[in-house]
């Protein structure tokens, strides 16, 4: 480092020049540091915010990705003690259930109400009466009962073979419908329904099915919310899980959270 004196000035006068000069540099030096802590802030933001976006388009993709089981374009649940229970969501999702989902050791459950869906309990025959209570339950909630705000509802539930789409001369049987021959056992359940969340996947049911799987979820009741608006209180009451999930299981009509 070299160091220039100004020989038109004395010893003290150059001392100064260059003490001046320093203060400078020092200042200098803490505007540096204080500018690069700054940035280095501003760097660490960028990345939390960086990682943020990546995990929520991995878990984007993740769902995209998750494979379709090819009951979930019913209505479905499964019950407490195992077994599959799926139901129509309108008429020609009833056909399906009826005709090309249900086998011989099956159970058939349906309401009187016009306008309910057909629920299935695959191997039904087989499950005991947990099962079959839940099943009807799932029937009355996505029912008219429901959005007749009922607080129960009739539901009965036959074998398969006693399914048909043979009118009796004279009738018409429209699509999405089915004449029941034979004995009929009717339950009375309660319309009320559980909505979970399993790490991040949403489930629906009857109470007992989805405590069975998980501890957090929330009951809904007929009530006056639209599904949009008790989707986002659901969201927020688990913590998570997608809001179109959640609408998908709950019922058509006005509903709210069971207090």
């Amino acid at each position: 480092m070299e160091i220039e004196f100004d020989l038109t000035k004395s010893v003290e006068e150059n001392a100064g020049k260059y003490f001046e000069a320093a203060k400078k540099a020092k200042k200098k030096l803490e505007g540096a540091k204080a500018a690069l802590a700054e940035t280095n802030k501003k760097l660490d933001l960028l990345l939390k915010q960086e990682s943020q976006f990546l995990k929520e388009q991995t878990q984007k993709s993740i769902k995209t990705e998750k494979k379709r089981e090819w009951y979930e374009k019913f209505h479905w649940f499964i019950s407490s003690e195992g077994f599959l229970c799926l139901g129509g969501k309108d008429a020609t999702s009833n056909e399906l259930v009826i005709k090309k989902h249900t086998d011989r050791n099956d159970l058939v459950l349906h309401t009187d109400m016009a306008g309910s869906p057909f629920f299935v309990i695959k191997n039904g025959q087989e499950a005991g009466e947990q099962t079959i209570k839940e099943a009807s339950q799932a029937v009355a909630v996505y029912s008219r009962a429901w959005k007749l705000s009922h607080t129960s509802a009739d539901v009965f539930y036959v074998k398969p073979e006693q399914v048909t789409k043979e009118a009796r001369p004279g009738e018409y049987i429209p699509k999405g419908s089915f004449m029941i021959y034979g004995k009929t056992q009717y339950l009375h359940p309660k319309l009320e329904y559980a909505i979970g969340l399993v790490e991040e996947t949403i489930i629906g049911g009857p109470q007992p099915a989805v405590e069975k799987q998980t501890k957090n979820f929330v009951l809904v009741i007929p009530g006056k919310e639209t599904k949009g608006a008790l989707a986002k209180k659901i969201k927020h009451k688990l913590k998570g899980g997608d809001l179109d999930e959640i609408t998908k299981f709950l019922p058509a009509g006005g509903a709210e959270i069971k207090r």
